[in-house]
């Protein structure tokens, strides 16, 4: 070969050696944890978290030792070594499924309560201004002066006039017992103390009546000359309002008949009102007769009424559960009509700051309360709580909570009954594993029908019977496989005897299947 071609290759050679070693610098600088590799995967690998096993989303008691999805096409959910729950019920959730779950959380700060106790009422009459009017002796209505219900009286304003018979003899016998005290004044001393003994019944009659009139009888307007006075006795009387305020009944009809007792006319006083709200039995320790409210109206948005607590009834609704309670509302203005839908705001609580948490953020099932306390690397504590005062949006912790500490507001719900289920799975298997199986034996054996097969997944799906020794129901749930060969020959539908093993909490894998055929003649022959 030529010198000058054995030049260029050689300086072709070098060429490409340079060109390799800046590409292998390149890929090194671009990458420099890429040389320790063989090193550092190690490590890696060995601090990756395992699944023992995957449970079902719905939590049904079915468990599968590969990923799966259900028959809705969720995925099941991995259960690792650190997520089963420490003595404190700590549960640990990823990254990952705080996101998809919508987590949100929310400090627990000291704050001043807004404890004004809400409920609803009526506006009612004042049952202290409503008079009945209601003549005691009997009659008829020969007149009405006030002949609406609605209409407005003033005190002393004529109501209706009546004639009564009984009226006109109660007069007439007036008249003689008075006649007959004066003629016997001089005469006869004894007859007129009768005379007066008598006029002084009907006296006592008539006021029990409300025939108030100084002298019962009428005299004559022009008694004849050198007479003495004649008398007449009132066969007519008319029933005045005794008070102010609104005819809210009228069972009086010009001519009709009324009896003794009966109530013609009912009068209330509107100028004062009461309303009635109905405070549940859990709230009745926050209200106090004198305690301040205020009362607001559909009829009149924006308008506040302040009024006062002047009663608390002594009886409780068992329907409803809740007791009556009476402010009293000056009404004036007439606005407020006995009848109407109320909104009561009681003043109720201390001013003084106080740990609270959004309401939002209490779990309350009838016997605990409870808070999740979001700890750090996505772990939640559940947290038993005493609560106090209870405002708008949040509620007063009395015990089990600091001022600072940060609580789930948000799928809370979801990561409690993640806790309560990791924690009932757990006592379950280890219950299960104490009382059911030696330290050293961990192998089960079942019949039942092979539903499905999945080679890929490693994994097959049977139909079970009843297993004592694991204190499982009949059910149908997947199992992994020792291997291809156990289920080889063994065809979806075939009834088999199969045995399996517990590998780790939650993780069952099948080593043996026999269709039950052939298990019924092994069995019948006999194991050498």
């Amino acid at each position: 070969m030529k010198p000058a071609a054995q030049l260029s290759l050689a300086a072709l050679a070098v060429a490409l050696a340079l060109g390799a070693g800046y590409w292998a610098g390149s890929r090194n600088a671009g990458h420099p944890a890429a040389a320790p590799a063989s090193d550092g995967a190690a490590p890696a690998a060995a601090g990756e978290r395992k699944p023992l096993y995957y449970r079902n989303p719905m939590g049904l008691p079915d468990t599968s030792p590969v990923p799966k999805k259900d028959s809705m096409g969720m995925d099941y959910i991995p259960v690792y070594a650190d997520d089963t729950p420490d003595d404190a019920g700590v549960v640990r959730v990823s990254p990952a499924r705080v996101q998809l779950l919508g987590v949100k959380t929310a400090l627990a700060e000291e704050r001043v309560l807004d404890a004004g106790l809400r409920v609803v009422g009526r506006i009612e009459l004042d049952e202290r201004s409503v008079v009945a009017v209601a003549p005691r002796f009997e009659g008829w209505i020969e007149r009405l002066h006030v002949s609406a219900v609605g209409d407005p009286v003033r005190r002393g304003q004529p109501l209706f006039t009546v004639y009564s018979p009984e009226l006109q003899s109660a007069g007439e016998e007036l008249r003689i017992a008075e006649q007959l005290q004066r003629d016997a004044a001089a005469t006869d001393p004894a007859a007129a103390a009768s005379a007066a003994r008598l006029a002084q019944a009907t006296r006592e009659r008539l006021k029990n009546w409300e025939i108030t009139a100084p002298a019962p009888a009428l005299r004559a307007e022009s008694p004849p000359e050198g007479a003495a006075a004649a008398t007449k006795a009132p066969a007519r009387h008319t029933f005045h309002a005794p008070a102010d305020g609104i005819v809210l009944e009228k069972n009086a009809v010009q001519g009709a008949r009324f009896m003794p007792g009966e109530a013609i006319y009912r009068i209330a006083d509107l100028s004062r009102v009461w309303v009635i709200a109905e405070v549940y039995e859990q709230d009745l320790a926050r209200v106090a007769v004198g305690q301040p409210a205020g009362v607001s109206l559909d009829a009149f948005p924006g308008r506040r009424f302040d009024a006062r607590v002047a009663y608390v009834y002594p009886t409780l609704n068992a329907a409803t559960r809740s007791t009556p309670v009476r402010l009293e509302l000056d009404n004036r203005e007439r606005l407020l009509r006995p009848g109407m839908f109320a909104h009561v705001e009681l003043a109720a609580g201390p001013a003084a700051p106080r740990v609270t948490v959004p309401a939002s953020a209490v779990i309350d099932d009838g016997h605990r309360q409870v808070v999740l306390i979001a700890l750090a690397e996505g772990r939640y504590k559940p947290q038993p709580v005493k609560l106090g005062a209870r405002g708008q949006d949040f509620v007063e912790v009395s015990e089990g909570l600091k001022a600072g500490e940060r609580v789930v507001v948000s799928a809370n719900f979801l990561i409690d009954s993640e806790s309560q289920l990791k924690a009932a799975l757990s006592n379950l298997t280890e219950a299960t594993a104490d009382a059911t199986q030696p330290a050293a034996a961990q192998d089960f054996e079942a019949t039942g029908t092979l539903d499905g097969i999945d080679l890929a997944m490693n994994s097959i799906t049977v139909s079970h019977g009843p297993i004592p020794a694991l204190q499982w129901p009949e059910m149908t749930m997947d199992f992994g496989i020792a291997s291809a060969e156990v289920v080889a020959g063994v065809a979806p539908g075939t009834a088999i005897r199969f045995r399996f093993e517990q590998r780790a909490p939650g993780e069952f894998v099948v080593t043996k299947i026999e269709p039950t055929a052939r298990a019924a003649d092994h069995a019948g022959h006999g194991k050498p």
